[in-house]
This record gives C-alpha cells, structure tokens and sequence, in this order.
C-alpha cells in the first residue's frame, strides 16, 4: 500500500486561455490529505471551489470543463494528466480566470514545474481501487467505446481514427506511469484546418495558434479563406496549395496526436477521484465518452467503495490453523479464523470457510442457517486480535478483549459454502495497550459485515 502525496511547495503558470485568450495565471499549491483535486476561482466573488471530479463536468465539445454553480474553469484535462500521472493525490489549483493555461497545448511544463519543486508523501494511504473485472462503456453514435480490464498497474492504450489522409488510423500505449514524462507529456492537442472556422464562430479558440497546437491542413479552401483564418489566430500566412501540418515545430513523434489523447483520457480519468489499477483500452476516444465512463466508474466505486481482498486458495498461508491457535486462546467451537493470508504493517487479512457443519447453525435457524451476525464481529475481531499479536513480543502471556464496538453493519447474509475474507485495519496507532481498529467482512467481491471496535491488551500470565 502506498500513501497519498501532494506538491512539496507551490508554483505557477501563466499564459493564454486556449478558448478566452485571455492572459491567465494557474498556481498549484499543496493540499491536505483526502482533499483530492479542486479548483478554485480566485477572480471571482467569495473565490468559489470546484471540485474536480467527473459530476462536475459541464461541457466536453472542446475540452473538459467544471463547475460549481455560476464558477466555471475550461481545459483543466492536462495538468489533471500531470497531476495524476506523477502521483499526486492532493493539490488546490488557484486561477484567475475561466481556464487552465494552454501553454503549449501539451502537460510538458505542468510535469517540469511538478518535478521542481518536488513531491511530498503524507500519511494517510492511496486509496486504490483495482479494477477485478471488465467493465465496458459504449457510445453507438460517436462509435466510441473504453474497456477497463484487470492489470498489476494503470495503463492505458488509444486508438483513433479519422477520415483523413494525414491522420488516419494511429494507436499509442503507456504501460508505466513513470515512463508519462518522457513518452506522453510532451503530445500537443490538434485540430483540423475545417474544424477552426466553426470553432471562432462559437467564440471558442481565441487563444489558439501554432505554437499550441498542431494544425492539419488537408482540404484545400482558397487562399483568402487561409489568410482570414490566418488572421483571426494572428499567424504567418500559408500557401493554401499546401496541404499537410501547418506547425514549423516538426511532430514529436509520429503517433503524436494518438498520444495526446492519451493524454487527455489520463487527465479525464483523475476525475474518478481515486487512482485506479487496472488497463483501459480505448477505440476513438475524445472528452465526451472519457467523462461517461469517468462517471460510470465512480458509480461502480460507490457500489463497491471497499472492495474485498484478493484471495488465491492455493497460497500458502502466513499464518495457518496451528499458529493461530498459539497466538490466540479461543478454541472449538469458538474459534473462527482457519488461516492470515497477508500481514501488513497496519492490516491483517484472514479466512474463515464456513460449512453446514458450524454447531450454532442447529438453532440458528433450524431450516434456514445463517450465521449469527455478532459471530461475524467476533471474527472480524480475533482476526484484529492476531494483527494485535502479531506485533507482541511473547504473544502467549496476552490477551485482547473488547472495550468498545462502534458502527456494526451486516449487509447481506452468510451461509454454508460461503468463504469469508476479513480485512482488519488500525484506524489509530496502538497506546496504552488499547487498540482501535475497523474491519470488514466479504464474501467474494460482496461487503457483508463491518465494524469498529476498541480492544485492550492485556497481559495475563
């Protein structure tokens, strides 16, 4: 497990809004634990937040954009991507406008000014989910789709196709996180010459030009028709009988534009508001569908917002029948752990197979065996007993025994053939010989019970 991190101190940058032109200044600061990403609009009256998370998206047409209320920011997609490609969990991010810096239209200096004035850990722990099984979004209009599938890190692979001779079919993949700076940050947002006179008549691009973005040049129109739109961007004239890239900067890269919206669907998935494992495979990706599946995902986390153990039957145990039985007194029928599968430096897992032969199932319920709930807590707490333990030097002169129990919640019934993982956690460190810990009680990937309890250690030989 690995914990949260934020900037080591603040920075700032400043340049045009890709959409506004306006000269904006965006500054990073760091944050506190648990406090995700927000932004706050320090132009405005009462200098309102926005949370940056997907709920709070307003428009994709050409970018991301949040907001709270009347406070909007726009373009936020590439520092995101800088933000939670290198790890950061926590930042506040104060601008003096409606939108995020352009700068060159990639996340390349969002990552130099992260990677300046450095990173800090904190103390509370990433809250990771891991993706267990495929998850598939769709968009049948758009032809848009994203799979998330099961893998040991955050990866991600885009496709895109366009009708177009300069920029037909490309894909990119980033398997490695670490490897963002050098094999994606650098990718420049593009557009297409006939996408730009529909965009500044929305009022939209007013801050584009050549130096931040890449610029496809592929139907040609008339040499009047490049010199006004030339103009309106306040460029250098082209000759309108040239097709191709209009930039003097040459492509990073071939796949460039590919690896731009990979980019872009790192920066869109920070706003499912927990780091995630797992590989997105993405076939025509752009802001739209990125932000449905960012939403999806953080429904399907909130169905599953403490998510099971994994568990392989076959490994060997960290502590099987017999250790635990030195470690605690209990013993038939009271004891209700068969064996530890992990233990951390703060957490215990343990198991416990239930079978049609527990004696308390004779009267409870005599055709309808359920195992009795408070069995359940007493589980959840022999398995904190042992993470206790564990950590005790000559663990056969204590005992621990409950002081308190707080928030207990059973969720679904447990019954024979069911195998029951429990994962126990400090929620404070041991002092005093007193012990408070939460646990959770699963069933597969179901939650079925939860906990907190207080217990003493107390020495009694």
């Amino acid at each position: 497990m690995f914990n949260q991190k934020t900037l080591k101190s603040s920075f700032s940058v400043s340049g045009k809004g890709l959409h506004t032109g306006l000269q904006l200044t965006a500054t990073f600061l760091p944050a506190p634990e648990n406090h995700g990403y927000r932004i706050q609009r320090i132009d405005l009256e009462g200098q309102p937040v926005i949370a940056a998370i997907a709920e709070n998206v307003v428009d994709t047409s050409r970018g991301t954009v949040v907001a709270n209320g009347e406070a909007r920011c726009s373009t936020i997609e590439h520092c995101m991507a800088a933000l939670y490609a290198l790890g950061i969990d926590n930042c506040l991010i104060q601008v003096d406008g409606p939108e995020i810096p352009i700068l060159d239209g990639s996340a390349r200096y969002f990552v130099e000014n992260i990677e300046r004035v450095g990173i800090v850990e904190q103390a509370e722990k990433k809250n990771e989910y891991v993706i267990k099984h495929k998850i598939e979004f769709n968009d049948e209009a758009s032809g848009s789709s994203i799979i998330i599938l099961p893998d040991e890190e955050f990866s991600i692979t885009a496709m895109i196709s366009f009708d177009s001779q300069f920029l037909s079919s490309q894909f990119a993949s980033l398997d490695d996180m670490a490897d963002f700076k050098a094999e994606v940050s650098a990718a420049r947002t593009f557009v297409f010459v006939r996408e730009i006179m529909p965009l500044l008549g929305a009022g939209l691009i007013k801050g584009g030009d050549l130096d931040n973005a890449i610029v496809i040049y592929e139907h040609q129109v008339t040499q009047e028709v490049l010199d006004g739109i030339a103009d309106q961007l306040g460029v250098e004239h082209r000759d309108a009988t040239k097709l191709g890239y209009l930039n003097s900067k040459p492509l990073a890269w071939p796949n460039e534009p590919a690896r731009h919206k990979l980019l872009d669907i790192i920066g869109d998935m920070a706003l499912i508001g927990r780091p995630i494992r797992g590989r997105i495979i993405a076939t025509r990706p752009g802001h739209t569908i990125n932000n449905k599946f960012a939403r999806h995902m953080r429904a399907e986390i909130r169905k599953h917002e403490v998510q099971a153990p994994a568990y392989n039957p076959n490994a060997e145990p960290v502590l099987n029948v017999n250790d635990i039985r030195r470690l605690l007194p209990h013993r038939y029928p009271m004891q209700m752990i068969d064996k530890v599968i992990k233990i951390g430096k703060n957490h215990i897992v343990g198991v416990k197979n239930i079978t049609v032969n527990e004696p308390f199932f004779q009267g409870h319920f005599p055709g309808e065996p359920v195992v009795p709930g408070v069995l359940l807590v007493e589980a959840m707490a022999q398995v904190g007993g042992l993470l206790v333990l564990n950590k005790t030097e000559s663990p056969e002169l204590y005992s621990t025994y409950f002081l308190r129990i707080e928030d207990v919640k059973f969720r679904q019934k447990v019954v024979p053939g069911d195998t029951l993982i429990f994962h126990v956690e400090f929620v404070t460190p041991i002092r005093h010989e007193i012990a408070t810990m939460r646990g959770f009680a699963f069933v597969g990937e179901s939650l079925v019970a939860e906990a907190t309890f207080t217990a003493q250690i107390t020495k009694t030989k």
